[in-house]
């Protein structure tokens, strides 16, 4: 018998977190899952929520007669599943799907399912929908803290607000009437873990099943869970917990009992408890029943990965002495198109791929604000905290954050009277026609970039002579130079400087829109990289820094130059920051520097057209650039951009291995040389951090594309904001939306994000891989079970080899897409 409270420990691990709309980063919603092999939790996915992990066979055809998935990879996937007959059953598929139906998954029957079987409870309402509705609308209440005048009682956890509100009693006719429902209540214990107990005890579910129906239940109100699973997580980071998410199945859990309770049927628990004997048994048969769908699902990943294999034997030769500007860029897939457009302007300019957070452990106060933001991927904790500085040009830093705090305090009042119950109609009377200009601008073309929330009220002067900086510089140069080493040696540049060294962050510019956050780096906790380039150029131009540096074997040239920068992935713009700090004898080199970056703008804008309807604009480098300007700050522009969809490849090596490849934009590129990483520690923190963000990123773009349902946030234009920043509903009410809207992921006429498993290709000793692999069980988890491919790129000879069960595997060259390097390529979306 497994004890109750290793059940909901189970259940509730089951759920992945979802970042607040403001911090709103990609998450992998199958994190919970990662121990068991893909297929099988899959089928478990299947029998107790009803998702399905592959696309419908149907859309594997259109791929197969579109060349996008090819005969050979069939028999070599089903070949890797040890059941080589299945190739010729998916054939079958694909020549059959095109005309079939796709069948909804049968997953184990709820309390709510089997009442929906008799009378509605109200009209044109089913009782799955009424039960989510109402705990929905509680937590929206029950967790608003930034955008609601009332809130219901702060100081009691979630389970408590709900059996104490009248509204429970009163949602529903129930059979038995309210004041019965009140006594049923009452009768709980208090506690959300005994109340639970009690509840499945009356309700007979067997000792068997009960991690899989109460992780069945969460899945029914998988928003909210990723929501209390959020806030766990966070707590967890600095060695607290939070238990809403417990909370939150105990009310779960309550609705079923009351509904089991209330009906006429007195054997309706017994029949339907003994159902849930099988639910193993039924997931064992979906497992058996799916290995087509997976043997599809790999075959189409293989194709896409034989594009690559071939050409990355090609590699080019590495270049020799320093260039005139080093670039460093976010391995983010949009920052490839631009990369590859700044390296085809000059050969004077050579780029390099490290995550866009640049290795800072931060967060991130302004000065004047009581908010403090991450700057770094969510599944780490911020061990330092910056602010902001002003350099000596006559600013007074206690008169600006005074300034600050103050315009904060004004727009937060203005704020809190115009939501408020007593003023809304009275507010729309009295000051709608002051809206009318500012709603007419915002209608009309403009392409004026929106200013930033924490400027507001500041003069642009002020701004900018407010710089971010971390004080650790100064107080402790050698701190400062430990974290500076750190990230020197992760980023690969320990010699060899150039003049000048560009630390390029990346963000996006949008308009009314709550995913805006979605569309920053998703590895600096869904903010852009500016305050992260900002903060590691200060430290790295800093003499008694570099003097640190230099006593740990890295020296820095007085010569070289560390500049900031921000590229605006929506319209390709690159913003360098705090240019008036750069030494006189490296001006002349900053001027090209801004023109080779303009030159490449166009360059990626005019890849990026067609993509955005605007190929007719292509050879129009001016009005192309205004109509992206244009789209960035319409209000009613749901397609701003792209962001990461079409991810596909996540690739670990110099440069020189895929400096001359077109990747399309789908590949993340980090550099690396195994030469100078004799102790591992840099392969282990790539596979161990960004090898684990990027397949986030990809299982994030995968599931919302999948089954946008459970796992992405629908329609954006139905949107409406709960909480301030809590997240979204489509409509008026419904599950917590998470995930990505479906703008994000469909033209309107084709998927432009094809789900892909992310393959990962790491140039690098078989043993140094190995190693990590054993001594890290996360990354063991996702490689072993099939989260992601593991592909090894052989250092002398550029061949490729892919990780297995058994052993490293050969891949054969097989690609038969050639012309990719001159033409289209047909993988593309």
């Amino acid at each position: 018998m497994i004890a109750i409270d290793d059940c909901i420990a189970t259940a509730c691990d089951r759920i992945a977190p979802t970042w607040p709309l403001d911090q709103f980063i990609a998450v992998n919603p199958y994190w919970g899952w990662r121990s068991a092999p893909a297929p099988e939790a899959a089928a478990m996915l299947a029998t107790l929520g009803g998702t399905s992990l592959t696309m419908p066979r149907s859309w594997f055809g259109e791929e197969w007669r579109a060349g996008r998935l090819r005969d050979e990879q069939l028999d070599a996937a089903a070949g890797a599943l040890g059941e080589p007959l299945l190739a010729e059953l998916a054939r079958a598929q694909l020549h059959e799907c095109a005309d079939s139906a796709l069948e909804p998954l049968s997953r184990a029957a709820l309390m709510t399912d089997v009442r929906d079987l008799g009378p509605e409870p109200r009209p044109g309402q089913c009782w799955a929908d009424l039960v989510l509705n109402q705990i929905s609308q509680h937590c929206a209440a029950h967790f608003d803290r930034w955008q609601g005048s009332w809130h219901p009682q702060g100081d009691v956890d979630l389970f408590t607000g709900w059996r104490d509100q009248v509204t429970v009693s009163h949602a529903v006719a129930w059979r038995h009437g309210a004041p019965w429902v009140r006594e049923q209540l009452t009768r709980l214990p208090a506690s959300a873990v005994d109340a639970i107990a009690v509840m499945l005890d009356e309700l007979m579910v067997p000792d068997v099943a009960r991690e899989a129906y109460l992780t069945a239940l969460l899945l029914s109100v998988n928003g909210w869970a990723a929501w209390c699973a959020y806030r766990r997580w966070q707590a967890r980071l600095v060695g607290e917990d939070d238990d809403e998410i417990v909370a939150l199945l105990a009310i779960r859990v309550a609705w079923e009992w009351l509904l089991c309770n209330d009906a006429d049927d007195p054997d309706l628990a017994d029949e339907w408890a003994s159902s849930w004997y099988a639910v193993h048994a039924s997931a064992a048969t979906t497992a058996v029943e799916q290995r087509v769908d997976w043997v599809l699902q790999s075959a189409l990943e293989r194709t896409y990965q034989a594009t690559i294999i071939d050409e990355l034997a090609h590699s080019e030769a590495a270049a020799t002495g320093a260039p005139e500007t080093q670039a460093v860029f976010c391995i983010d897939v949009r920052s490839e198109v631009f990369r590859r457009a700044l390296e085809s302007v000059t050969p004077a300019i050579h780029t390099r791929g490290f995550a866009g957070f640049f290795g800072l452990p931060i967060a991130y106060t302004p000065v004047g604000s009581a908010l403090t933001r991450p700057q770094l991927p969510g599944l780490l904790a911020p061990a330092m905290n910056v602010s902001e500085t002003t350099p000596a040009h006559g600013h007074d830093l206690g008169a600006i954050a005074a300034e600050r705090s103050a315009a904060l305090e004004n727009r937060q009042r203005w704020s809190r009277f115009r939501s408020a119950p007593s003023s809304v109609f009275s507010f729309v009377e009295s000051m709608g026609l002051l809206y009318g200009p500012k709603l007419l601008k915002e209608s009309l073309a403009h392409t004026d970039a929106p200013p930033k929330w924490e400027n507001d009220g500041l003069t642009a002067t002020t701004t900018a002579g407010l710089r971010p900086r971390s004080t650790v510089v100064d107080d402790d140069p050698a701190a400062a130079a430990a974290v500076g080493e750190k990230v020197l040696r992760a980023m690969g540049l320990t010699d060899g400087f150039a003049p000048l060294v560009l630390l390029c962050g990346h963000g996006s510019r949008t308009a009314n829109n709550p995913h805006a956050a979605g569309l920053d780096c998703g590895a600096c906790g869904g903010q852009s990289g500016e305050v992260n380039a900002r903060v590691l150029a200060d430290l790295l131009n800093s003499a008694a820094v570099r003097a640190h540096l230099a006593g740990a074997g890295i020296e820095v040239p007085p010569t070289t130059w560390f500049v900031p920068a921000l590229h605006n992935t929506t319209t390709d713009e690159v913003q360098l920051f705090d240019t008036d700090l750069v030494p006189d004898a490296n001006v002349a080199q900053l001027a090209r520097l801004e023109q080779w970056l303009e030159a490449a703008a166009a360059r990626a804008r005019a890849e990026r057209a067609d993509s955005l309807a605007l190929g007719h604009l292509r050879d129009r480098p001016e009005q192309l650039e205004r109509a992206l300007l244009e789209r960035a700050n319409d209000w009613s522009q749901v397609r701003p951009e792209w962001g990461l969809a079409g991810n596909a490849a996540f690739i670990v090596a110099p440069r020189s291995r895929t400096r001359h490849l077109d990747l399309g934009g789908r590949c993340f590129l980090h550099d690396y040389d195994w030469r100078t990483d004799a102790e591992l520690s840099v392969l282990t923190l790539i596979m161990t951090a960004p090898m684990v963000v990027t397949s986030w990123i990809n299982l994030q773009y995968h599931a919302s594309t999948v089954d946008n349902q459970r796992y992405g946030s629908g329609n954006k234009v139905l949107h409406n904001v709960v909480g301030g920043r809590i997240g979204v509903f489509e409509g008026n009410s419904g599950d917590l939306r998470i995930g990505l809207p479906m703008q994000s992921l469909h033209d309107g006429h084709t998927l432009r994000h094809a789900p892909l498993r992310l393959s990962v290709f790491i140039e690098a000793p078989r043993h140094g891989i190995d190693s990590v692999i054993r001594e890290h069980a996360v990354v063991r988890d996702l490689v072993a079970n099939a989260w992601l491919h593991l592909l090894r790129i052989d250092p002398p000879t550029g061949s490729v080899e892919r990780w297995t069960p058994d052993g490293w595997e050969s891949s054969p060259p097989q690609n038969p897409f050639h012309e990719r390097r001159t033409g289209e390529d047909p993988t593309a979306r």
